[in-house]
Formats: structure tokens, C-alpha cells, sequence
């Protein structure tokens, strides 16, 4: 599936094609496919912690507006650059639709 097609019903979850640790108070992940090290801080760090089991972005938006003080249509705009930027670079998997 393209990044572009990230529906409400997509699910998401870090890929098995990465390495990542908690460090101080941010996530740093290499990639395994380019041996580039990547940061994530702030809601990246919640998100990346989210995606440790399979989400789709309906659940992701839903866990992220009770913690933050922001909309669900900012959120779910803010997550498609990340989630597909992650997707791009090996970081997370998109798997089947729920339902699908």
C-alpha cells in the first residue's frame, strides 16, 4: 500500500526492519535497510510507543486528543507526513485495513 492511501481504517505498526531504544525522554531508531539513524521527541515519541502493536489512525487519533490538547482533525493531518515519512524509510508497516 502507498503512503498516499493512508486511510482512518489503516493500520500501522513499527516495522521488524529497525532497531529503536528510549533516550532521554526522545526515541532513536536506526534503519536497517539504510543504516541511518533517525530521532523522534515530543507526540513522535508517543506515537512511535503507540505503534508498538498494530493501530489503525482512527485509534492512534482517539489515544493522542485525550493526551494533548489539540483537535482530531490536526492530529490525523499532523500524523499523515509522519506516519508516511516512517513509512518511506522503512520504519513502520502498513498492514491490512481492519476488516479487510
Amino acid at each position: 500500500m502507498m503512503p498516499g492511501a493512508l486511510s482512518p481504517d489503516t493500520r500501522v505498526v513499527v516495522s521488524p526492519r529497525q532497531l529503536s531504544t528510549a533516550l532521554a525522554g526522545e526515541i532513536v531508531i536506526l534503519g536497517l535497510d539504510d543504516g541511518v539513524y533517525y530521532g523522534l521527541d515530543g507526540v513522535g515519541t508517543r506515537v512511535w510507543e503507540l505503534l508498538q502493536s498494530p493501530r489503525c489512525l482512527t485509534e492512534l487519533v482517539d489515544a493522542l486528543v485525550v493526551e494533548y490538547d489539540t483537535s482530531a482533525e490536526q492530529l490525523a493531518a499532523d500524523l499523515h507526513p509522519l506516519l508516511s515519512d516512517l513509512h518511506a524509510r522503512g520504519l513502520v508497516a502498513i498492514v491490512a485495513a481492519a476488516g479487510a
